[in-house]
């Protein structure tokens, strides 16, 4: 089995997608310290005329140390009809506009309480838009009993290991952060999934890397954005 693990991000980019789609196993390690100007209550899509943009979901005040699975929305304020907003300005442009709002506004459907459980619907309706499986689990609601871990990249170790994985794939990011020998020792193999985001067009003069799938969606087809899931090396 392949696994990886990472933690619920907000309409994240492409990269991540290409993540789900090469792995059996996807769990959303939703208990680690929620971490400010990260990827998982925000993100990035453009602005009207040039350069980029952040979309965010309100949340209500935590301490410093709170898991992300505990961290609560700001329900008072409606984000969703503010980040339909600010997409506003792809409608002359982009051919997958309605397609994409409306599935931003499957949300208003659902009730969240915390960042983490939306999130977890956004990946899910994002999948299922693309056609694509998600095989995923939340390590909060696994029980799984795993060793305590020494280091910080001996999570995805003992994990691994308690889900008896034999291929766990990491973003490129960690390559340097890895002591790649622990998972050997353990019979794990072990690559980091190096992502190839090849310019699309995104109908102005300068293309904007690295933006929310949100971005993607507008102006690719779900068959077009298949095949650019493909488009990546394991090291």
């Amino acid at each position: 089995m392949k696994c990886t693990i990472m933690q619920p991000y907000f309409f994240p980019y492409l990269g991540y997608f290409s993540l789900i789609k090469q792995t059996d196993k996807f769990i959303l390690f939703d208990t680690p310290q929620f971490i400010r100007h990260g990827w998982i209550e925000r993100n990035r899509i453009l602005k009207p005329i040039e350069g980029v943009q952040y979309i965010r979901v309100p949340l209500k005040k935590h301490s410093r140390n709170t898991p992300i699975n505990q961290v609560i929305i700001n329900d008072t304020e409606d984000w969703i009809a503010k980040l339909v907003a600010q997409l506003a300005h792809y409608k002359k442009r982009a051919p997958y506009f309605k397609q994409v709002v409306d599935l931003i506004n499957e949300l208003k459907g659902f009730e969240f309480q915390t960042i983490s459980d939306l999130n977890i619907k956004v990946l899910k309706l994002t999948c299922d838009y693309l056609s694509m499986e998600f095989n995923y689990d939340v390590f909060s609601k696994m029980n799984l009993n795993i060793v305590t871990p020494n280091a910080a990249d001996e999570w995805a170790l003992n994990i691994c290991r308690a889900l008896k994985a034999e291929h766990y794939i990491n973003p490129i990011g960690g390559l340097d952060f890895f002591d790649q020998q622990k998972y050997v020792k353990n019979n794990i193999q072990i690559n980091f999934l190096d992502f190839k985001l090849l310019p699309y067009d995104q109908k102005r003069e300068i293309f904007e890397p690295g933006l929310s799938i949100i971005d993607v969606m507008m102006f690719n087809s779900p068959e077009e954005i298949s095949k650019m899931l493909n488009n990546y090396d394991l090291l």
